[in-house]
């Protein structure tokens, strides 16, 4: 136990009921601790709590500032920052918009409990999608639609796709199914260092920040 310190979460959403509600469950956990709130995105940025923060829940849909433009300025001012968006499924067609914005994930607002704690450890240890079975029904619903129209980054995406080795292309392709590091390992016959090295290169050559990047990237492209 190198760092006994609390993970710092954030909570940014117009709704006081649910930021109370959130509060509660993360606060009832020894090693998390919920150290800033706000109504928009314009208190986010305004809130030295929010910024320094380990992890934050960002809602879409806000008055004053939305999740989106507010996920992109506090990353310019923490980029070590990891967000996760707040979403209503059906309702939230700009969740993509936020993700290109640097966000780590989804999560739905009515996601069990354990959901979201341990969509929180996920994202500050940088390791799983968030949910990978909410993901990628999400980016299924909010991806797949959009292909025939998103054709003027395909020569940019087919080329970075090219670039990526066989192997590296089955990390992508696992990566995209929400299998973690070990999952991925065990079904490739390989360490879990090795798969670490190849997610690592997978995210260089495809300009993805993060693993959830590269999986709207896998679904933008159609290999999955």
């Amino acid at each position: 136990m190198e760092d006994m310190q609390p993970i710092k979460v954030a909570i940014v959403d117009d709704q006081q009921l649910i930021r109370s509600g959130l509060s509660m469950l993360i606060n009832s956990r020894d090693d998390l601790r919920v150290t800033g709130e706000a109504a928009n995105g314009q208190e986010a940025l305004s809130s030295a709590h929010v910024v320094a923060a380990d992890v934050v829940l960002m809602d879409v849909r806000m008055p004053v500032m939305d999740g989106i433009q507010a996920t992109a300025q506090l990353l310019d001012r923490n980029d070590q920052l990891k967000i996760i968006m707040l979403t209503t499924f059906d309702l939230d067609e700009y969740a993509l918009d936020a993700i290109d914005a640097g966000a780590s994930g989804f999560l739905l607002k009515d996601a069990p409990p354990e959901q979201l704690l341990a969509a929180i450890d996920s994202v500050y240890h940088g390791d799983a999608v968030i949910a990978p079975s909410t993901t990628k029904r999400l980016l299924e619903h909010l991806v797949t639609p959009k292909r025939a129209t998103s054709s003027s980054n395909h020569t940019t995406e087919m080329a970075a796709l090219a670039s990526l080795t066989a192997r590296e292309r089955e990390v992508l392709e696992a990566m995209a199914d929400g299998l973690s590091n070990a999952e991925i390992a065990e079904k490739l016959f390989v360490s879990a260092t090795t798969v670490k090295t190849h997610v690592g290169r997978v995210l260089t050559k495809l300009g993805a920040r993060d693993r959830v990047q590269a999986v709207v990237f896998a679904y933008r492209a159609g290999i999955v």
